[in-house]
């Protein structure tokens, strides 16, 4: 009697075992499921996303080469008019943000005098003594080099894999991820805490520089802060321009005047117009079957040359940007 009850205890015990054995592998399985059920959903997400962004994009420059042309009977732009700098969209999948940003709006990278970007570079919160190494560095991968390998030739050619400068006017933007000192999070920008501890975005140095300025002056409706701060606006006067914008762009020179008292000598670089090349930057939301927005945001963009009156097509993308 003894010996069969330790064989029912003994059969219990396996039979436990197994049970328990068969759960883990039900709820590892489970897990699996799930994880790879979550994985593809934010791969459609994404995807879905990625082509709302596009789309907006294209009907962005569809408004801008429609401009002012089309009006409502108060006459006000139907579409586009030129300095507005933000077009949001609807559509029936989730909301789409579109910025435009003239060329126009940013420094040149290939024709900056030194001290401006020594000034650019604090205004982006790089410390006095990087901001003169990355000058330095930038003024020397733009310049000729007749004489052999320069001290930031050698820097590169240490590195791995090694390369040199290429002593010429840069041609790329993305070339200055080359630069010594400049780190993505420069580049592209950052997020940094302001006094009350919330976070804020630092613009990247590829907002505010461009391989496509050819003039002194920027645009007042589209340049960033830090630009602006470069150029010697004073801080206050900035701050107004900005609120103003937001309201409604700059349309003349006159309009600009208005805030001319305090602003230092760099309101005479400033000017009303975005000429013929664009970036154009979208970000979009998916629309979830609740009625809510996805977390997940996505941006595209793409840098266009509108072409004179009478071209087919009227404008021209030099580049797209997926991400």
């Amino acid at each position: 009697m003894i010996r069969r009850s330790r064989q029912s205890g003994g059969a219990l015990l396996a039979v436990m075992w197994v049970t328990a054995a068969l759960a883990a592998i039900a709820f590892s399985v489970a897990n699996s499921v799930r994880a790879e059920t979550e994985r593809t959903q934010t791969i459609s997400e994404e995807v879905r996303a990625h082509y709302i962004a596009t789309g907006a994009v294209e009907r962005a420059l569809l408004y801008m080469f429609w401009g002012p042309q089309y009006r409502f009977p108060d006459g006000s732009p139907r579409f586009y008019e030129p300095g507005r700098s933000r077009l949001d969209f609807r559509f029936p999948s989730g909301p789409a943000t579109v910025e435009i940003i003239p060329e126009s709006s940013k420094i040149s990278i290939n024709q900056a005098e030194p001290v401006d970007l020594i000034r650019l570079m604090v205004n982006l919160g790089v410390p006095p003594e990087g901001a003169t190494e990355i000058t330095a560095g930038i003024v020397d991968w733009r310049t000729g080099s007749p004489g052999g390998a320069t001290p930031f030739d050698q820097f590169y050619l240490s590195r791995t894999p090694s390369f040199r400068a290429r002593h010429a006017s840069l041609e790329e933007l993305e070339e200055l991820l080359l630069v010594k000192g400049v780190t993505p999070e420069l580049f592209y920008g950052s997020y940094v805490r302001d006094p009350q501890g919330r976070l804020m975005r630092r613009t990247g140095l590829k907002d505010c520089v461009s391989i496509y300025a050819v003039s002194n002056a920027v645009d007042v409706n589209t340049a960033e802060p830090a630009v602006l701060a470069t150029l010697g606006i004073n801080p206050d006067v900035i701050a107004a321009l900005v609120q103003r914008r937001r309201a409604a762009p700059f349309r003349n020179m006159g309009e600009v005047q208005l805030f001319a008292q305090g602003a230092g000598p760099g309101i005479a670089k400033l000017r009303v117009g975005g000429g013929t090349m664009f970036t154009v930057r979208a970000t979009a939301q998916l629309a979830l079957p609740n009625g809510g927005l996805s977390d997940l945001r996505r941006t595209v963009s793409a840098l266009v040359k509108f072409r004179e009156p009478g071209f087919n097509p009227p404008y021209e993308i030099l580049r797209w940007y997926d991400n």
